[in-house]
């Protein structure tokens, strides 16, 4: 039986072992595993899990008193929460068997009673950390096996029997002892919801009474098992005890610059088409001075002189100085005293065409520019002032146009009634004010 335990110990230590070695032939998962990194509720942290195994007294290492030990069957379970990705906290129950016989037990009395015993382990119930020893894999990226480790303590109740070299046999009350589970395991991911669980734990126990023998050394008890941890919540959500997440951050970072590269890239195609709009609008097809964007007058010849549209300049004719004599003073006054106007009315009477036609003719002549500005009195409205000095003086404008004076020498402006020269109290201070002036330039 001792060679069986053995057997089956080394055969798990193998396995553990070799795990670290399978790490590094994790299939990748592809980019379908990824998840943001930090985002809230992106994984699967509750799980639960069953198991059945071998449970033996002591531990690999052998026991403290009897060597004859036997393997027996337990069973249990456990529901865990991950809380990071490399630690949970597990709740766990075990229900089992330990035997074994006096035939090689270790410095007993040769006197002593017990021939054999038996203990009912009617549960264990204990809450575990569990740490999770490698779920990084930076060549794969995504895990298909977790080794991992645990540590707890809970309460166990149990009930040992022991058979004397007689035959007779002995049944003690139930016990409950505080009791400190150690394991480690290791976990493969079958699917994305369920995991092949392999582990093994040993309990020790907080008395020496669990074999129905006191030496005054703390008994244990060992527990090797198969099981299935299934994980709830969405399908679609990887778990986290499982998932690599130094992958994520670097997907992200390569996501990342991947996506900077693409504006960088896209910018400097818009750079480029700008500037070869640019280089297009400022182009000087003709060499005139003026880029083609705003060149009113394409083609002009070479060296000709344009101004800001790009259009030749015309000609410019040297400035002509302008002398007013007393006799082109005499010929403007004689049209001012001559000029009348009908009654409340912009025509202009006969009587005063003859000077109009001599100041046409000076105009002409001279080339002289002319302001005529028209005034009123005060009868009347502020309002039809202005505008009857306006309309006359625009009235004398249009007479000399029409006698081949330069219209666009000839201003014409009314001033209404704000511009008198003499009284508006009197008849005589005001037909001095209804007037129109004529000044040369």
């Amino acid at each position: 039986m001792k060679n069986l335990n053995s057997i089956k110990t080394g055969t798990f230590l193998t396995s553990l072992l070799l795990s670290g070695s399978l790490l590094a032939q994790t299939p990748s998962t592809g980019s379908s595993e990824y998840v943001k990194p930090f985002e809230p509720n992106a994984f699967r942290t509750w799980s639960i899990g069953v198991n059945g195994g071998a449970m033996y007294l002591g531990s690999f290492f052998g026991n403290d008193d009897y060597a004859g030990r036997k393997t027996e069957l337990g069973y249990g379970g456990y529901i865990k929460k991950q809380i990071l990705p490399s630690f949970g906290l597990q709740a766990d129950y075990l229900r089992g068997k330990l035997s074994a016989n006096r035939s090689n037990l270790i410095n007993h009395d040769e006197n002593g009673p017990i021939a054999s015993f038996s203990t009912d382990l009617h549960w264990a119930a204990s809450l575990s950390g569990n740490f999770t020893l490698a779920n990084i894999n930076f060549r794969k990226r995504q895990n298909f096996i977790q080794p991992y480790a645990t540590v707890g303590a809970g309460l166990a109740e149990y009930k040992p029997s022991t058979t004397n070299t007689a035959g007779a046999t002995t049944e003690i009350h139930n016990i409950g002892e505080v009791i400190i589970p150690v394991g480690a395991g290791v976990k493969f991911n079958l699917t994305k919801s369920l995991n092949l669980d392999l582990g093994y734990t040993v309990t020790f126990v907080n008395s020496d009474n669990i074999d129905g023998y006191t030496r005054g050394t703390n008994d244990k008890y060992s527990y090797g098992h198969a099981g299935l941890e299934f994980a709830f919540g969405n399908g679609k959500k990887p778990q986290l005890a499982a998932h690599n997440v130094v992958a994520d951050l670097e997907n992200d970072y390569v996501g990342r610059y991947d996506d900077l590269v693409k504006q960088l890239d896209a910018e400097k195609d818009k750079n480029a088409r700008l500037e070869e709009r640019f280089n297009k609008a400022l182009a000087d097809e003709d060499k005139d001075g003026v880029a083609d964007l705003f060149d009113k007058c394409p083609g002009t010849p070479e060296k000709t002189v344009v101004d800001g549209s790009g259009c030749p300049l015309a000609e410019r004719k040297p400035d002509v100085k302008v002398y007013i004599t007393e006799e082109d003073k005499k010929v403007v006054a004689d049209a001012i005293k001559n000029l009348e106007f009908d009654f409340g009315k912009t025509t202009i009477r006969e009587t005063s065409f003859a000077s109009l036609t001599r100041v046409a003719s000076l105009l002409i002549n001279k080339n002289f520019s002319l302001k005529l500005a028209g005034h009123t009195d005060n009868v009347g409205s502020s309002a039809s002032n202005t505008k009857l000095s306006k309309a006359r003086a625009e009235s004398v404008r249009q007479f000399l146009v029409s006698r081949g004076a330069n219209a666009s020498r000839i201003e014409a402006t009314g001033y209404g009634e704000d511009q008198p020269i003499a009284s508006n109290d009197t008849d005589a201070g005001r037909q001095q004010n209804r007037r129109v002036e004529f000044t040369l330039y």
